[in-house]
């Protein structure tokens, strides 16, 4: 999904907008296919009441209220329960970007002006000025959310968030009082690993396995498995927190 159409509706200003995801799918991608003669393998809509395929244009959407009995609508029933606007970015209101746990981060866009821009930039220049980000709402695809708009560097990025009831964090109920000595040692040893954020040095070692892989196949070679280095366990936390210091 590309080149999203909306407005951000900030109080009486319109300010025309595009989306478009920032984030993109690196994973290699494999079809499924029938072992035994290589054919790949086709999904088919199949209803196992009428005994044949079904076609998209056939199909409705079905609520199981009780087991095997639905509540059932069509496309035109749930497109009147979409909200007004469903095209508009609303803003509800301006907050500290710190005052929202990360965990509520779902998906990132990037947002560019439509047209000339004018209002776009004025916003930009506005939310820079402030440091804080606008809590908004809006219908992307088909789906309501709540979302932020932040200042980065340059143009402003939505990120959707999760609803309160789609995260589960369990709590820890345990009252385990924490040894100083072993806590000092432990402050240490992040202290000794503190670095900068260099997401360029970041390679996803899975995928390019994988592409080493399918080189190597082409070329007739067999695939050798990933070599890891063995780690010593060492079961006694104060120990383990000295060593890992001293081979810092």
């Amino acid at each position: 999904m590309a080149n999203i159409h909306s407005s951000i509706q900030f109080a009486l200003v319109n300010i025309p907008v595009l989306l478009n995801p920032i984030i993109k799918n690196n994973d290699t991608s494999f079809n499924q296919l029938h072992k035994k003669c290589g054919e790949r393998i086709r999904y088919v809509k199949y209803c196992p009441h009428c005994k044949t395929k079904i076609n998209e244009q056939d199909i409705i959407k079905g609520y199981p209220y009780v087991e095997d009995d639905y509540i059932t609508f069509k496309k035109e029933e749930l497109d009147l329960l979409k909200p007004k606007n469903e095209k508009e970015i609303e803003i509800i209101s301006f907050v500290p970007l710190e005052s929202i746990d990360p965990i509520y981060f779902e998906k990132s866009y990037d947002i560019n002006p439509e047209g000339k821009g004018k209002a776009y930039y004025l916003f930009c220049e506005a939310l820079k000025k402030c440091k804080l980000v606008a809590l908004a709402k809006t219908v992307i695809g088909s789906k309501f959310y709540y979302c932020i708009l932040r200042f980065t560097e340059q143009n402003i990025v939505l990120t959707t968030l999760y609803f309160e009831e789609e995260i589960y964090v369990q709590k820890d109920s345990n009252d385990y009082k924490v040894n100083q000595k072993e806590l000092d040692l432990a402050i240490q040893l992040i202290r000794s690993l503190k670095g900068k954020f260099e997401p360029n040095k970041y390679i996803d070692e899975y995928q390019e396995n994988i592409k080493k892989a399918i080189d190597d196949k082409m070329k007739g070679k067999a695939i050798k498995k990933t070599k890891s280095k063995s780690k010593k366990q060492i079961n006694d936390l104060m120990e383990a927190l000295e060593k890992s210091l001293k081979k810092k």
